[in-house]
C-alpha cells in the first residue's frame, strides 16, 4: 500500500524522536520514499545521519541551505503523497494550528495540501492543557488525523498519557490512510 508513495517524516524535539527512527524503517521497508524534515531541536536527540542511512536520503533542517534556485519547503511539499508528524510536540502542533511558519518543518506543513497525520508526544500535563486541546480541535477541524498518544512511562518519570503511540501502530494507521 506505501510501495512508492513519497511520504515527509516531521522529526520535531522531543525524547519520542528515537522512534521517529524506527518509523523510518518500517516505511522504507514498505518500499515508500522517505524524506525526513528535523527541527533543529529534534537534531539535538536523534542525529541525522540515523534518518539519511535509513530512509536512503538526505535529511533537510535548514530551510536556506545549500541554497537552491527552488524554495525548499515548496519543492518537499509538492512532491508528498502524504505527510506524518511524529513525533509532534505541543509546540509545534501550536505553530501548526496558528499558521506559523518559522522553520523549515512548519513552512513546509504549511505549504502542503496532502493528507497529514500528527502523532503527539508530550508530557501529560502538556497534553491536558487547554490550549493544546484547543490546538487539536483546530487541526482536526482541519482534516489533519490526530493517532493519540498512549499511556506509559514518560520523561520526566511518571506513567500518564502523553507517550507517542508505537511505531508499527503508526503505521498501520498510514496504511489505513493510504487506502480511503
Amino acid at each position: 500500500m506505501l510501495n512508492g508513495k513519497h511520504i515527509i517524516l516531521g522529526v520535531t524535539g522531543g525524547i519520542a524522536a528515537y522512534k521517529a527512527a524506527e518509523l523510518t524503517s518500517l516505511l522504507a521497508k514498505e518500499r515508500a520514499t522517505v524524506e525526513v524534515i528535523m527541527t533543529a531541536a529534534a537534531t539535538q536527540f536523534v542525529a541525522p545521519l540515523t534518518f539519511a542511512t535509513l530512509s536512503r536520503n538526505d535529511v533537510h533542517i535548514d530551510q536556506f541551505a545549500p541554497f537552491s534556485s527552488s524554495p525548499r519547503h515548496i519543492s518537499l511539499a509538492d512532491r508528498a503523497d502524504l505527510f506524518i508528524l511524529a513525533p509532534a510536540t505541543a509546540n509545534t502542533l501550536a505553530k501548526l494550528a496558528r499558521g506559523i511558519a518559522d522553520n523549515l518543518l512548519t513552512s513546509t506543513l504549511l505549504a502542503a495540501s496532502t493528507p497529514l497525520v500528527v502523532a503527539p508526544a508530550m508530557n501529560n500535563k502538556m497534553w491536558e492543557h487547554p490550549a493544546t486541546r484547543e490546538n487539536l480541535a483546530t487541526l482536526r477541524a482541519r482534516g489533519v488525523e490526530v493517532i493519540e498518544p498512549t499511556v506509559g512511562r514518560l520523561a520526566c518519570g511518571v506513567n500518564a498519557v502523553g507517550r507517542m503511540a508505537e511505531p508499527a501502530d503508526i503505521l498501520q494507521r498510514l496504511k489505513l490512510r493510504v487506502e480511503s
